[in-house]
């Protein structure tokens, strides 16, 4: 009896092996689960493939833009003398030549200048390369490696930059024109009328070569004078908290000058004759 239940048994499951071999039968699975199928498999190993892709590209990403901000911050602090120099003087200079001369002279100037330094040395590589007496190196190799170009993500980002950049800007103008804040248009009125005579005295591209030379002076400035400047500050700071407790007190003191006038209780009126004669 037991030996035919058991042969009952094994048919039984292997015929629903026959009849579900891509899901396997339900007896089997109770006791062992299956395993996922190779064509699974391998669409989990695409997508953790993916991942990490885009894991490692991120951190690509982030760890770019902290070298260039690392490499901005040693220009702006003088780390290196020379290299600093050089763009310092690079960019006053170009600066300077515009007020002579046009952008489109200035940067075919700068151009030709570049190619007299990089043509008779490439000459003179491809020379040594003839005489064999260089392995065909090329002297600008580590420029023409390197990448600069943009992947499908880096462009997207910094398209809604732009676009988010120039929808606030004009948010903003939309909201100071047009009086949404009175306090605030009056502000930009002031700042307008003040750029007039800016634009009076001095140009725009006096005022960009201004802001280059403070850009390279008051970092390096404030990072010598650190303990000065901070003094002179926080002296600045407390004169102006002088200022705004006395306009607060003066303020106070003719808000309570005028308080007993304003709230002064009337004068009781006289008693009416026809209670004087009930009395």
């Amino acid at each position: 009896m037991v030996m035919s239940q058991v042969a009952n048994l094994c048919e039984r499951s292997r015929a629903c092996a026959c009849l579900y071999p891509k899901w396997g039968h339900p007896i089997r699975d109770k006791i062992r689960p299956r395993r996922p199928y190779i064509a699974d498999r391998a669409v989990v190993a695409k997508k953790s493939l993916r991942r990490c892709k885009a894991n490692k590209r991120e951190r690509e990403e982030s760890r770019t833009a902290a070298d260039m901000a690392s490499k901005l911050m040693d220009l702006v602090y003088w780390k290196s003398t020379s290299r600093t120099g050089v763009v310092f003087t690079g960019l006053v200079v170009c600066l300077a030549s515009l007020f002579q001369l046009s952008a489109i002279t200035v940067l075919s100037h700068i151009c030709l200048g570049v190619m007299c330094v990089t043509f008779p040395l490439r000459l003179y590589y491809k020379l040594l390369e003839l005489l064999r007496w260089n392995p065909g190196l090329h002297p600008f190799q580590s420029y023409l490696d390197y990448d600069s170009s943009l992947t499908d993500k880096e462009t997207v980002m910094l398209v809604e930059e732009v676009v988010l950049l120039i929808a606030f800007a004009v948010t903003e103008l939309k909201r100071l024109l047009f009086i949404d804040n009175v306090f605030d248009s009056l502000k930009f009125v002031l700042l307008l009328y003040l750029l007039t005579y800016v634009g009076v005295l001095t140009a725009g591209l006096t005022l960009v070569i201004t802001a280059v030379i403070a850009l390279f002076s008051f970092p390096l400035l404030y990072k010598k004078q650190q303990v000065r400047i901070r003094r002179i500050v926080r002296t600045c700071k407390a004169f102006e908290k002088k200022i705004k407790t006395w306009c607060h007190a003066v303020h106070d003191a003719v808000k309570s000058a005028r308080a007993p006038g304003a709230t002064s209780k009337p004068a009781p009126t006289p008693p009416s004759k026809q209670k004087v004669k009930a009395k």
